[in-house]
């Protein structure tokens, strides 16, 4: 034993002294060997040469590049990290800077750009298209144009240039934007834009020219960290599931990567992507579930499962400004963890719509574990659709999200909702089944909806498919959670769980309370009706909310139980016991906070004790 420890400490050393630090610094050179002292000059010059287990460390600085990194790791252990060095800012953007503009009109600008300075890809020229994209009746762009780090909104009509419409106030935007449009010919590419009283060639204006910022052109690119950049600016594609997912980072049909303390932003559609490769077949899907299924057939001969693709943690990284989605996934997400991210104004302009869109959107959500993050003013927050099986979704708090909170579409289950905050006029639109519900605050509604479509299950921690079922609903468990009205205007009423009155499947409901005239709907004898009014108490200082839950000493008269895996059963379709992302047996015995609750008799609800919590909410006005 003593000479096999020996040796494990020899092979550790070892691989220790083969790593390398390559840096990456503005006063570099390409033609340097990358050390502290002859720093490359670009990011991109380090990845050409690092291996598994070298580290790239970028110093402070504006990087206007797309990494596409050739290799990755090896294994967890034996990663390429990529890194900006503590405590420096380093910017990563797919934009330039545009200067020589020229006035035609009172605020409005001119800028020729001969076509050959996009090279292979012209942002201008590239029309936003896929499955289930809907233009809203014109054609967008992949481009964007930015002033002082500020988008602008594109028309599709010269006259909204030189005399810019007045528009209703969007989630996040102005109430009357300024705007751009660009045409093109053969050898020129033209983009006029309004800068109201900025003088273009003395401010900073910036346009997207790249697809990406940090993304991978080949498939399995394995074991890459990626942290503490600012990354911003992305000319990315309309990201459906049946077709290849640029993200502004994205992994590219991959696993095990990293991506971690980022600040990303300003994605034309997507912030980060975790899907599908590309090939031949993207958007011939025809927009139908055929299609998707065809789709999947086709992955799981591309190698898809647990050994080649997913396990991803993204942790720790502000989303924003991104018109598609924060973050999203079609098949490369599975096994993966998503964790406290902040993300927020997604949808943000709404010029264009479609069946993909969200803060977090996934397909195939396979024992994931969502916890911690924090979704508002994204449109719809998460949807998880397709797949959803073993997927855990805990401790989020999500508001101000004008669709929905959460979207569960077509799931078979099993998948856990527990501990979480939802406080949008629809907490739930659940087109799904198998799922429990425990222990988390509804302000608002169900949508319940069953569905003809036949989607996949699988066998119990895999990809193996299993079968095809239709959606009748129900199949679900609620236990322990609050329903409370009021939270919304006047006209606002919150019927509960009501909808689930004539589901085709059997659901539970146990242990809740509903508050404020919530209509009660209980299968069981232990629930609690409290009708009078209380409302948690709102205060606003500056751009910050704080909110704070006062919950009544009447909901300690209920005698509650620890939710388990024995309890919640099996769902009925794929026959799958409720059980943590890894299959252990799951007990929900920590709040929304991550709180020990009295496991002997917990209070309904995400807090563990009454008289809490406070809830801080940063809203950007």
């Amino acid at each position: 034993m003593k000479k096999l420890q020996l040796l494990l400490i020899t092979l550790i050393v070892a691989f220790s002294l083969n790593a390398k630090e390559f840096n990456v610094a503005k006063t570099g050179n390409d033609k340097n060997q990358g050390t502290a002292d002859a720093p490359f000059l670009s990011i991109q010059a380090a990845a050409n040469i690092a291996q598994p287990g070298d580290v790239i460390t970028v110093h402070e600085g504006v990087y206007r590049e797309w990494i596409k990194p050739p290799r990755g790791g090896e294994s967890d252990t034996k990663r390429i990290v990529y890194q900006a060095a503590p405590g420096e800012k380093v910017e990563i953007k797919g934009s330039e800077i545009i200067k020589g503009w020229e006035k035609i009109a009172e605020g409005v600008w001119k800028v020729k750009i001969p076509n050959p300075f996009f090279g292979d890809y012209n942002p201008y020229t590239d029309k936003i298209h896929g499955d289930w994209f809907n233009d809203l009746g014109r054609s967008h762009h992949t481009g964007d144009v930015y002033l002082n780090g500020h988008s602008l909104w594109e028309s599709a009509l010269m006259e909204n240039v030189l005399n810019p419409p007045k528009t209703e106030i969007r989630i996040g935007g102005t109430p009357s934007p300024t705007y751009w449009f660009c045409e093109s010919d053969k050898e020129n590419t033209f983009i006029y834009a309004n800068f109201k009283n900025a003088d273009p060639n003395s401010e900073l204006v910036e346009i997207n020219v790249r697809k990406a910022c940090f993304y991978p052109v080949i498939n399995n690119v394995n074991y890459i960290t990626v942290r503490g950049f600012t990354m911003k600016h992305a000319a990315t594609q309309w990201a459906p599931p049946t077709a290849e997912q640029i993200g502004l980072i994205g992994t590219n049909w991959s696993k095990g990567w990293i991506i971690e303390n980022n600040i990303i932003s300003d994605s034309r559609c997507s912030g980060i992507t975790l899907g599908k490769y590309g090939d031949e077949f993207d958007n011939t899907s025809e927009d139908s579930a055929e299609g998707y299924v065809e789709t999947i057939h086709r992955a799981i001969k591309r190698g898809w499962g647990k050994e080649n693709i997913g396990s991803h943690i993204v942790r720790n990284n502000t989303i924003y400004n991104c018109e598609q989605t924060g973050i999203c996934g079609s098949l490369g997400a599975i096994f993966s963890v998503i964790e406290n991210n902040t993300i927020y104004n997604i949808w943000k302009k709404r010029q264009f719509t479609g069946a993909e869109m969200g803060g977090i959107k996934i397909h195939a959500s396979i024992d994931m574990l969502i916890k911690n993050n924090r979704l508002y003013n994204c449109g719809r927050g998460l949807w998880l659709d397709w797949m959803a099986q073993g997927t855990r979704v805990t401790q989020n708090l999500l508001y101000n999200n004008t669709t929905d909170d959460i979207f569960v579409e077509v799931n078979h289950g099993p998948f856990l909702i527990d501990n979480n905050i939802l406080l949008s006029k629809l907490s739930v639109r659940d087109w799904s089944q198998g799922g429990a519900y425990v222990h988390n605050l509804f302000a608002g509604n169900f949508e319940v909806s069953p569905q003809d479509r036949f989607t996949p299950y699988h066998k119990p921690h895999s990809t193996e498919l299993a079968g095809l079922k239709q959606t009748q609903c129900g199949d679900n468990r609620f236990y322990n959670n609050i329903f409370i009205n009021g939270w919304h205007e006047k006209e606002f009423e919150n019927k509960g769980l009501s909808p689930y009155k004539n589901v085709a499947l059997p659901v539970v409901a146990d242990g809740n309370v509903f508050m404020n005239r919530v209509e009660v709907f209980s299968t069981g004898q232990n629930f609690l009706e409290i009708k009078t009014e209380i409302k948690p108490e709102i205060q606003k200082k500056d751009d910050v909310y704080l909110i704070n839950f006062h919950l009544p000493a009447a909901i300690n008269k209920l005698k509650l139980k620890t939710i388990t895996t024995e309890i919640l059963g099996k769902a009925i379709i794929p026959e799958q016991r409720f059980s943590n992302p890894d299959g252990t047996p799951l007990v929900t015995d920590t709040d929304f906070f991550g709180n020990k609750r009295n496991v002997k008799n917990p209070i309904a609800g995400p807090f563990a004790k009454t008289g809490e919590g406070k809830i801080e909410l940063k809203y950007q006005e």
